[in-house]
């Protein structure tokens, strides 16, 4: 049995913590809302259950370090966000794991 985890609050907003799964059972991607905004850690999975990205939010806006995966486990992508653009050292991998790029976003 598929149970999807999604609170919200008086104003039917989604809130507090929420996961969401795929028709196969595996967990799709879960997370924290405050009023209707994401916060804090955020994770997406891949159908066959390996994870594809995660990454943190406050209020609402991409802010911290993110980082993305290939569908087998492989580092694709590596970075910052500050305050919803994306900031500082970003890294990309070839799927063989070895760094393919390194660039500097101010």
């Amino acid at each position: 049995m598929k149970i999807n985890i999604t609170p919200s609050n008086d104003k039917g907003q989604p809130d507090r913590y929420w996961e969401y799964y795929y028709d196969n059972g595996q967990l799709e991607y879960k997370g924290n809302y405050i009023n209707g905004s994401k916060d804090g850690l955020w994770e997406w999975y891949y159908n066959n259950g390996q994870l594809a990205f995660k990454g943190n939010y406050i209020n609402g806006k991409v802010d911290g370090y993110w980082e993305w995966y290939y569908y087998d486990g492989q580092p694709y992508s590596k970075g910052f966000y500050i305050n919803g653009q994306e900031g500082g050292l970003w890294e990309l991998y070839c799927h063989n794991g070895k760094v393919e790029s390194k660039q500097y976003h101010i």
